[in-house]
C-alpha cells in the first residue's frame, strides 16, 4: 500500500480487517516494525479519536508519532498554483509538503471541507496537493469527502460484532446508514465513506435512509438501496450506522432538522435486535437518543477503540511497502 485515501487504495478489505484484529488481539506483535521511522500528523482542524488512535497505533509499531496542529501553530498555506501570495496565506504547499517529505517516513493529513464551494471541496485539492509535493506516503486522517480510517473501523467493527452473534454468522447482514438530525451544517465525508466501503465490501444488505434532499454523491452509494422511508429501512436491520449530513445537491444546507428521525429504542424495536453505531461525537438527544447510546445494542464504544486497530493495520502495511 503506497497511500491511504479511499477504499480504491485497498485490494483485500477482509485481509486489513483480519490484521487490525491480530494488532487488537497483540498490539505489540510487530514493534519493529517501525523502528526509526517517524510519522507526522497534521491537522487543519480539531481531532480526538483520530489524533489519539493514530499515535497509539504508530507506537505499537514502534514509530515516533510527531503531532503538529497547522490551524493553531503554523502559517496559514496557500494550495493553488500560480497564486500571487499577497493576502492572507504566507506558505505555499509546494514549499512546506517537500520539507514535511524530509522530515517523516509517512505524513497523515486531516481537514474538513468548506462546504461553501462543492466543486472545490470534491476536488479534493489539499490532500491532492500533499500527495503531489511530500513525495512519501499520504493518510488521510479525513479529508473533504471521505474518511477511510473511520469506514475501515466501522467494518471491524461489523465482523466482530457478527463473529460474536451465533445469529449474524455466515449471513449477509442487513446495514442501515441513518440521517439524522442536527443543529448545523455537517459535511458528508463519513456518510460517503461509509457508503462507498460498505459496497466495496459487498458482504451486506445495504439500505441507505435519509429525508428527500439529502441524497448522497452517487459515485459513493451506487449499490445501495436509498429510501425516504426510515421505517421501513428499519425493518429486520442488524446494523444501524446513523451520522447527520447536509445536503449534497443543494450544497452544504441543512433542509431539515426533523426530530422523528432521530433514533430511538421504540424505532429499534423492528430491527433484528439490530447493534447501533456512530462515529462519534455525536449530539446526545439530537442525534441519537441517551436510551440507545446507553444501552445494550450501542457499539459506539467499541467502534471508537477499533480506531487504533483500523489506524495500526493501515500503517503496518504503509511501513511494509517502505522496505
Amino acid at each position: 500500500m503506497k497511500q491511504f485515501i479511499s477504499v480504491k487504495d485497498v485490494t483485500d478489505i477482509d485481509a486489513l480487517v483480519k490484521q487490525a484484529l491480530l494488532y487488537k488481539a497483540n498490539p505489540f506483535i510487530d514493534k519493529a516494525l517501525g523502528a526509526n521511522k517517524r510519522i507526522g500528523l497534521l491537522f487543519l482542524n480539531p481531532s480526538l479519536r483520530t489524533r489519539l488512535s493514530t499515535q497509539v497505533a504508530a507506537q505499537h509499531l514502534g514509530m515516533e508519532p510527531i503531532v503538529y496542529n497547522v490551524d493553531k501553530e503554523g502559517w496559514s498555506l496557500e494550495f493553488n498554483e500560480g497564486a500571487i501570495m499577497n493576502g492572507t496565506t504566507v506558505e505555499h504547499i509546494k514549499d512546506a509538503a517537500p520539507i514535511l517529505g524530509h522530515y517523516f517516513d509517512i505524513l497523515c493529513i486531516r481537514t474538513f471541507p468548506s462546504l461553501q464551494n462543492k466543486e472545490q471541496d470534491y476536488s479534493e485539492k489539499i490532500i491532492h496537493q500533499f500527495i503531489k509535493y511530500a513525495g512519501i506516503p499520504i493518510v488521510s486522517l479525513e479529508s473533504a469527502t471521505l474518511h477511510p480510517l473511520q469506514s475501515l473501523t466501522d467494518i471491524i467493527t461489523i465482523q466482530e460484532s457478527m463473529a460474536l452473534n451465533e445469529n449474524l454468522k455466515n449471513k449477509q447482514p442487513k446495514i442501515v446508514l441513518t440521517w439524522a438530525p442536527h443543529i448545523k451544517s455537517i459535511p458528508q465525508c463519513v456518510s460517503n465513506s461509509f457508503s462507498e466501503w460498505i459496497n466495496a465490501w459487498g458482504a451486506a444488505n445495504f439500505v441507505i435512509t435519509h429525508p428527500k434532499g439529502y441524497e448522497l454523491d452517487t459515485q459513493y452509494t451506487n449499490g445501495a438501496t436509498i429510501t425516504h422511508n426510515q421505517d421501513e429501512a428499519l425493518k429486520d436491520a442488524d446494523f444501524v450506522y446513523v451520522k447527520n449530513w447536509s445536503s449534497y445537491n443543494e450544497y452544504g444546507k441543512v433542509l431539515s432538522t426533523d426530530a422523528n428521525w432521530m433514533l430511538t429504542n421504540e424505532k429499534l424495536a423492528t430491527t433484528n435486535n439490530a447493534k447501533v453505531m456512530h462515529c462519534l461525537p455525536v449530539r446526545r438527544n439530537v442525534e441519537l437518543s441517551d436510551e440507545i447510546l446507553d444501552g445494550p445494542n450501542s457499539l459506539v464504544t467499541k467502534e471508537a477503540s477499533n480506531r487504533v486497530w483500523a489506524a495500526q493495520a493501515v500503517l503496518a502495511k504503509i511501513l511494509g511497502s517502505l522496505s
